[in-house]
């Protein structure tokens, strides 16, 4: 009888569902769910009005994914909730919520329902810049020798940052809470009734290691003395490893999802990391580009190295044994979904509706056409800030060669060329400190649906480009953890090495660089690269003096 695990997967916008056998890997049903909030950048539900550069979700929906995905892929499948023996989850991180010490989260709470900071903090909120550079200020000032695992500069992103900004802005919110917690943390929380951090986030959002714990308290107190029990307060908690099982289902959550009570969840672990396994990658060299709304690039390696504008490196990080290293860039997807939204002349709209296309179809089509540096234009991809390698928020976007004659294709392609380059610059920043990187695989919507882009980062890298096989790349991934969590005997597997061999896979075509168009690439990179340093490293900081002209104003 064969035995089947469920891999959920928390992205920027909804929840997915996959029902996998264990034995092959095939995704026998799959469910997703939108959240019905999406993300709150402009204004709370009731209408609060939030800050420049927030990024706010709902827990709500998060439990609603549970009861939404997991009885639909049951219902899909067929399959008896006994043959269903672990269940896995992956989520967005870092992504953080102040939640009482039952769990629930104090934006519930009506005293909290119209305060921003008492809500999920998505990853890509950046309104904590400000405390995102003073944690690496004063780090760097102490000789933290934490900082340079991270590629020597903490982003807005993590955990840290974030925390400081409820507690300076909101302290009434940082005192209520009996714990902060990863989300995906949150939601093993309410289906096993266990709290556990995954060492997966703890280790690459929350700047702690299996070796030293987190930082100290003394550079805690050196941030901001309210902080000094921050550990021993909010994260009092234990650790979860990758693959082991936090707890089983509770009584209340198989009543809800139809799952068997006692099912083991497993830990849960970062969307982006979580990849790895379903693309059947089980050793180094191999970096996977996981590519969505913004792109995490994770790469193992046998040896620790540290590597300026990496945003981590972790023992253990993915796959026991092997240092994982993570680097991103923090707008693809959205980047694209921008200029469609945002940009693109209404008659475009009005062609593609009647050719029955969706508009980004219809101008890959349009892009296809064009020649590398046909358009005459080079974009720097900082829409959401630099991730990697410059890790700096403060940085925007950037379309150089305009004219009257430019063409909406034309910038979607520059656009697409521009996350490209970006690529180019994390692959070679490995390289040139000491990590190899022998084969480049994506995974990630945009890497199943759009074949232009994937041979632009073939051409621009200059090397093949392989694709995870699979469009649910993640949700495969923590049904592999889950077949770990639920082990060998059970009709599982040891170790997630053996899980990735079977259940993982890349296909067999893959995008080789044509050699013309890497020639010409070749001049269009030196290009952005001199763009990159001039408006990244220090050449002119007007793009920072714009943003706090906009800042001021807008108040």
């Amino acid at each position: 009888m064969s035995k089947y695990t469920i891999g959920i997967d928390y992205g920027s916008l909804s929840g997915r569902a996959v029902l996998v056998r264990c034995d092959s890997g095939e995704v026998v049903a799959e469910s997703t769910m939108d959240y019905p909030h999406a993300v709150m950048d402009a204004a709370l539900s009731d209408g609060t009005p939030l800050g420049q550069d927030w990024a706010l979700q709902d827990p709500q929906d998060y439990l609603d994914v549970l009861d939404t995905v997991i009885p639909a892929v049951l219902r899909e499948s067929g399959v008896a909730a006994e043959d269903v023996i672990g269940v896995g989850t992956d989520f967005t991180a870092c992504t953080v919520l102040p939640v009482k010490a039952d769990g629930t989260p104090l934006c519930f709470l009506p005293q909290f329902r119209s305060t921003p900071n008492a809500y999920v903090k998505l990853w890509k909120h950046h309104a904590a810049e400000k405390y995102a550079a003073r944690v690496t200020e004063i780090a760097a000032q102490r000789g933290e020798p934490f900082l340079q695992r991270y590629g020597g500069k903490i982003s807005s992103e993590w955990e840290i940052p974030k925390i400081w900004q409820i507690l300076d802005e909101s302290p009434e919110v940082y005192e209520a809470a009996d714990h902060i917690v990863e989300g995906g943390d949150w939601i093993v929380w309410q289906l096993t009734g266990v709290l556990r951090k995954n060492t997966c986030a703890a280790g690459y959002k929350g700047t702690w290691s299996a070796s030293e714990g987190y930082p100290s308290e003394d550079f805690f107190k050196a941030l901001d003395p309210r902080l000094s029990n921050y550990v021993s307060e909010k994260l009092n908690f234990p650790a979860a490893a990758l693959g082991s099982a936090v707890g089983g289902v509770t009584e209340e959550m198989a009543r809800r999802t139809g799952l068997r009570p006692g099912t083991p969840v497993s830990a849960s672990i970062i969307d982006a990391h979580v990849a790895m396994p379903s693309a059947g990658i089980t050793g180094p060299g191999q970096l996977l580009a996981i590519m969505g709304t913004s792109t995490c690039d994770i790469l193992l390696s046998k040896e620790e190295r540290m590597v300026p504008g990496m945003c981590g490196v972790v023992d253990g990080g993915v796959y026991p044994g092997y240092y994982a290293y993570e680097a991103g860039q923090s707008c693809v997807g959205d980047h694209f979904a921008w200029f469609v939204d945002r940009c693109c002349p209404a008659a475009y709209k009005e062609e593609a509706d009647r050719q029955g296309k969706n508009l980004h179809v219809y101008l890959t089509e349009l892009a296809e056409t064009l020649q590398p540096g046909e358009s005459g234009l080079i974009a720097l991809d900082w829409w959401n800030g630099n991730r990697s390698v410059l890790t700096d928020y403060d940085l925007t976007g950037l379309i150089v060669g305009m004219t009257l004659s430019t063409r909406p294709e034309e910038i979607y392609r520059a656009l697409i060329e521009a996350t490209a380059y970006g690529t180019r610059m994390i692959v070679e920043n490995f390289v040139r400190h000491g990590v190899p990187v022998t084969k480049f695989v994506a995974t990630g919507g945009i890497s199943q649906k759009n074949a232009m882009a994937m041979q632009i980062y073939a051409d621009v890298l200059n090397m093949p480009v392989h694709i995870a096989d699979g469009k649910q790349g993640g949700a495969l991934g923590a049904a592999c953890f889950a077949a770990v969590a639920a082990g060998k005997a059970a009709g599982g597997y040891d170790s997630i090495t053996e899980a990735a061999a079977v259940m993982g896979r890349q296909k067999d075509a893959f995008y080789a660089p044509i050699p013309e168009h890497a020639a010409v690439y070749e001049t269009l990179y030196r290009e952005y690269g001199a763009l990159h340093d001039y408006f990244g490293r220090g050449g002119s900081d007007v793009m920072k003096r714009l943003k706090a002209i906009r800042t001021k104003i807008k108040g």
